[in-house]
């Protein structure tokens, strides 16, 4: 049963750190982009980048497991590729991700000045992260930049499925952090409700980096996900 993590904005496949060396038969992929090649300018084309992964790599009904943008990925494929899913894990993530106007402003000139970009958008976000990752995680993000990480947001702030969400129709699981105010725990609710059969589960005293923060209870979830199947 192959495993396929896939990050959210601006990241990459090191943010999966703790469930790539928990579950063996995994890959935790870094999009075009981040930072080899250029970046997808939508998610339908991260989700084509993606299928054509899957074919390449000789996957077969892989579980995908996306975070914000990469649950966008994971949902869009599921809709585009009903068959070739065998399941899902959303972690932080909605059928609809729009981004505030402002937050996109200050997004655009931090490309222009790199160390405002990171002093808002990178350190504080892992601060609940354990130090030694952080640090690898924080570098990462950094490499990838500014510019691609706008572009994420910009794919987010694009992608409403609210009114096909309910066509999903793979095993999946849905995970949030009580205090994750990217995607609040109201937008997993969501997902649970219009998903058919969905778990969901909210993990406390954690935010939008969840899987970080509190791994051993995020690969438990997966890992009964998993067996359910």
């Amino acid at each position: 049963m192959k495993l396929i993590f896939i990050p959210g904005s601006g990241n990459t496949g090191l943010v999966w750190h703790y469930q790539a060396e928990h579950f063996a038969d995994s890959e935790a992929i870094s999009l075009p982009g981040h930072p080899e090649g250029e970046p997808c300018t939508s998610v339908e084309d991260y989700v084509d980048w993606l299928h054509q992964h899957v074919i390449g790599q000789g996957y077969s009904e892989p579980i995908l497991i996306g975070h914000s943008l990469g649950g966008a990925v994971a949902q869009t494929y599921a809709l585009s590729y009903p068959e070739d899913v065998k399941g899902l894990v959303l972690i932080g993530t909605g059928a609809r991700l729009r981004v505030r106007p402002d937050f996109l402003s200050l997004l655009e000139a931090g490309v222009d000045y790199p160390p405002a970009w990171f002093r808002t958008f990178v350190e504080p976000f892992y601060d609940r992260v354990a130090p030694g990752l952080r640090e690898r995680v924080v570098n990462k993000v950094t490499e990838v930049g500014a510019r691609v990480q706008l572009n994420d947001f910009r794919c987010c702030d694009k992608f409403d499925i609210m009114d096909r969400v309910h066509q999903i129709d793979v095993p999946t699981l849905v995970i949030c952090g009580t205090e994750d105010e990217m995607t609040p725990p109201k937008y997993s609710q969501y997902l649970a409700t219009k998903i058919s059969g969905a778990r969901l589960v909210i993990i406390d005293g954690s935010t939008h980096f969840v899987f970080m923060e509190k791994p051993e209870e995020v690969n438990q979830a997966i890992e009964e996900f998993l067996n359910s199947l």
